[in-house]
């Protein structure tokens, strides 16, 4: 059944693209919305219907998923970035480095009065 399924919207598809039929008549010939129609072009340009998926669709995936391992090290950078913040501040407050670097405990320069 899902191959024949699959055979009638490629069909459709390659009418439309061949330009041998436009949008209008495929959606009348076939009975259905041409919302439906533009899907099924989409999925035919990443080759969903046994079929070659197209250079540009191939390239559109691949960019989908390099923004998306950007979007992924950009939040663990960040969550990094944010431990080294909290554990640098955590060692300043717990009297091992004060702000200008050194021991809290350290003399002053002015010595002891």
């Amino acid at each position: 059944m899902e191959l024949k399924a699959t055979y009638y919207k490629r069909q459709a598809i390659e009418e439309l693209l061949s330009g041998e039929s436009s949008p209008a008549q495929l959606c009348r010939r076939y009975n259905i919305s041409s919302s439906l129609l533009y899907h099924w072009k989409a999925q035919y340009s990443r080759g969903k219907f046994n079929n070659e998926p197209t250079e540009k669709a191939a390239l559109n995936d691949r960019l989908a998923k390099l923004e998306r391992l950007v979007g992924r090290l950009t939040l663990e950078n960040e969550f990094l970035k944010r431990g080294l913040q909290n554990s640098l501040s955590l060692s300043q407050g717990n009297g091992r480095l004060s702000p200008n670097g050194r021991s809290s405990s350290a003399v002053s320069e002015g010595g002891v009065d």
